[in-house]
């Protein structure tokens, strides 16, 4: 992985999800959010240090999955198929933990990515900034990009 905040898997057909919700690889979620994770280790003093967080982390210790969850509520994620032509090929989402190695979508955001579930793959980035979040949660969710932009449909 060539940039912190962000990973790349095979996406698969979610049909259950909200249109604004993606299902994340527990192991990818865990990655992506592991300074948060850390942090609210060592904040609920269920961690004394770093290295105690981190092996906390290693062992997958039932409460990290609960710190996890509740971090990603608070974080939408940005999902990209490249090429990015327009301004539908990336879009945020609210991450759900999932099971397996892929990244669920529903089959209806699929079109803005010109994706299909024959093996494409999605980038996932983290929006660390809160300009950026605010800016993923009012202009880039999937439920508001829906119609295209250049014919309305």
């Amino acid at each position: 992985k060539r940039v912190d905040y962000s990973g790349r898997s095979v996406i698969v057909v979610g049909p259950s999800l909200s249109l604004h919700r993606c299902g994340l690889p527990r192991e990818m979620a865990i990655e992506l959010f592991q300074t948060f994770v850390i942090r609210g280790l060592i904040s609920q003093h269920i961690a004394s240090n770093v290295g105690v967080a981190k092996s906390k982390i290693r062992e997958k210790e039932p409460i990290v999955w609960e710190i996890l969850q509740e971090v990603m509520e608070g974080y939408p994620v940005l999902l990209n198929r490249a090429p990015t032509l327009h301004r539908l090929g990336i879009q945020a989402f609210q991450p759900i933990l999932v099971e397996g190695r892929t990244i669920c979508l529903h089959p209806l955001v699929c079109k803005g990515f010109n994706a299909d579930f024959d093996g494409d793959q999605m980038a996932v980035h983290v929006p660390l900034s809160l300009e950026a979040q605010v800016e993923a949660r009012l202009l880039m969710f999937s439920h508001m990009n829906l119609l295209s932009p250049a014919i309305g449909g």
